[in-house]
């Protein structure tokens, strides 16, 4: 059955998504909590000690010699992580080898994408590179959306990219971790060496359940390597490079809070929001991002429990500066990491017992006994869009393309209370409208949009309407939001899409919530 012939079938959420994609059968969305896994977890398959050396050393030549031993083959998954963000230089060097090779079909298995990865596109075109089924950001959304992949592709939530792993749904072949510190057994960490990301944690599941494993690292030290955050005991081989990622691109992201005066008032709105509302409190945890926005909201929420006297239980981050000052001034207790954002976030994860590298397995894998995401008791996310029903994107713009990917968002929708600072619109295009464009989050788990024109709770929070009331804290509808939109920028255009879907959206349990379509190009 080709892609163009791919029944399409209405989930619980009112999408058309696919049966079946990439000759693979697939589940639709059910509701939130609706599906239900049944089996075993994928097990990896077995190996023993008397195939690798006694004495620990697992080092071969180069990346290329460690790839054909691994048995590099037409058709595979290999996989590779972001810590490098758009420092990273190991995936590319992946597929020029199996260009090289003359390998075809691959299937790259990415927990994120960077700008750094478009030459990868000459692979997707000359057929080295079937599909990416990870993020798709810029160029290689762009590329996607306008139908040059060969195979559908697959975007999942950080936790979703474990949950597939550890069910079997995505059986990785060959798992390429690029790491800034490791010892010749393959123990490794990110928290040392030239090009320190801080953590390897989106590197966990491959490690664990891959057939190969290669840690490549330029930082080779004397075993053991300490702290070790991939265990050495799941690699087959080590590979010594000259420079594993550019250190000025690893720190990446907006570090600095907003200078923008929306944006600076509206991370006050939602800080007074939280405050008014008293879900900011003694003991209170936050999921905290890296955007200039998020970074504001977090200076205000300092502030909130340094007049009250009080304290964070911990912040789960994206960690920078901010929350890192927060751990040593004594404001927090603990800072449970996911990914680290700049060098102050580094150097505290290796000197601070407190400040802890966390996992997608810990944090946000669905089908586990229960993670810390629902734990949060206020997650502060961003999107593209959003409706009236409160249901959000973050994937496509409103022309739709895609452009981003879903990162840890979708996991963090169990958060207590979700809250989503947007601004009203975009380069003169509303933000709120009646349907997005792609459907990533159910607006049911959706609480709060603050916007620089005001602050819209959905109905189904009755308790968070009647606290605001309560203090006095004036609210307007989504529908009134969505209006004022309109009237300054005017009623948007609807994307032009094609039938053939290019991508799909997969919810945190492995269903599928959402197809993304080719954009008519001109």
């Amino acid at each position: 059955m080709s892609k163009q012939d791919i029944k399409l079938v209405k989930n619980a959420a009112g999408r058309m998504v696919p049966e079946e994609i990439n000759g693979e059968k697939q589940i639709p969305y059910q509701g939130v909590g609706k599906y239900i896994p049944e089996g075993r977890r994928f097990a990896p398959k077995l190996s023993s000690c008397a195939n690798f050396p006694q004495d620990g050393n697992k080092t071969v030549k180069d990346l290329k010699e460690a790839l054909i031993k691994s048995g590099l083959k037409d058709g595979m998954t290999i996989s590779t992580h972001h810590h490098f963000r758009n420092g990273d230089l190991i995936a590319n060097q992946i597929f020029d080898i199996a260009h090289e090779l003359g390998i075809k079909d691959l299937r790259w298995y990415p927990s994120a994408s960077f700008p750094c990865h478009e030459p990868l596109i000459k692979y997707l075109k000359d057929g080295t590179i079937n599909r990416i089924e990870g993020s798709m950001n810029g160029a290689l959304g762009k590329f996607a959306s306008e139908g040059g992949m060969a195979g559908v592709g697959v975007l999942r939530s950080h936790g979703g990219r474990y949950q597939a792993v550890q069910d079997g749904e995505v059986q990785i072949d060959i798992a390429v971790i690029a790491a800034p510190t490791a010892d010749a057994f393959g123990n490794a960490n990110g928290v040392n060496g030239t090009a320190a990301s801080g953590l390897l944690g989106f590197a966990l599941a491959d490690s664990q359940y891959a057939d190969k494993v290669i840690v490549v690292t330029d930082n080779m030290v004397p075993f053991p390597c300490i702290p070790w955050q991939i265990h050495g005991n799941y690699v087959d081989y080590t590979v010594k490079v000259d420079i594993v990622g550019d250190p000025e691109k690893i720190i990446s992201g907006t570090t600095n809070i907003t200078k923008s005066p929306d944006r600076l008032l509206i991370a006050e709105k939602t800080a007074q929001f939280c405050e008014a509302t008293e879900i900011i409190h003694d003991g209170f945890s936050y999921q905290a991002g890296a955007g200039g926005t998020s970074l504001s909201i977090g200076i205000y929420f300092e502030e909130i429990l340094r007049r009250n006297n009080w304290k964070a239980r911990f912040i789960r981050a994206g960690s920078n500066k901010y929350p890192v000052k927060m751990l040593e001034d004594g404001i927090v207790d603990y800072i449970l990491d996911g990914q680290t954002f700049d060098l102050e976030g580094i150097r505290s994860m290796r000197e601070n017992a407190n400040h802890v590298d966390t996992s997608p397995f810990t944090s946000y894998n669905y089908h586990s006994k229960g993670n810390f995401a629902s734990m949060i008791d206020i997650a502060v996310l961003g999107a593209t869009e959003v409706d009236v029903n409160f249901n959000a994107n973050v994937v496509t713009h409103s022309d739709g393309y895609l452009l981003h990917g879903i990162g840890g968002w979708q996991n963090c929708l169990f958060g207590k209370t979700v809250i989503l600072p947007i601004p009203l619109f975009r380069d003169r295009i509303p933000v709120i409208i009646d349907k997005v464009t792609t459907l990533c989050g159910p607006g049911e788990l959706i609480d709060v949009i603050v916007t620089e024109r005001g602050v819209a709770v959905n109905p189904l929070r009755k308790d968070l309407i009647e606290k605001a009331k309560k203090a006095g804290f004036k609210l307007k509808t989504i529908e009134q939001l969505k209006a004022e939109a309109e009237e300054i920028c005017g009623i948007p255009e609807k994307p032009e899409l094609e039938d053939k879907v290019i991508a799909v959206i997969k919810w945190v349990d492995g269903t599928v919530i959402d197809s993304v379509r080719k954009v008519k190009t001109k």
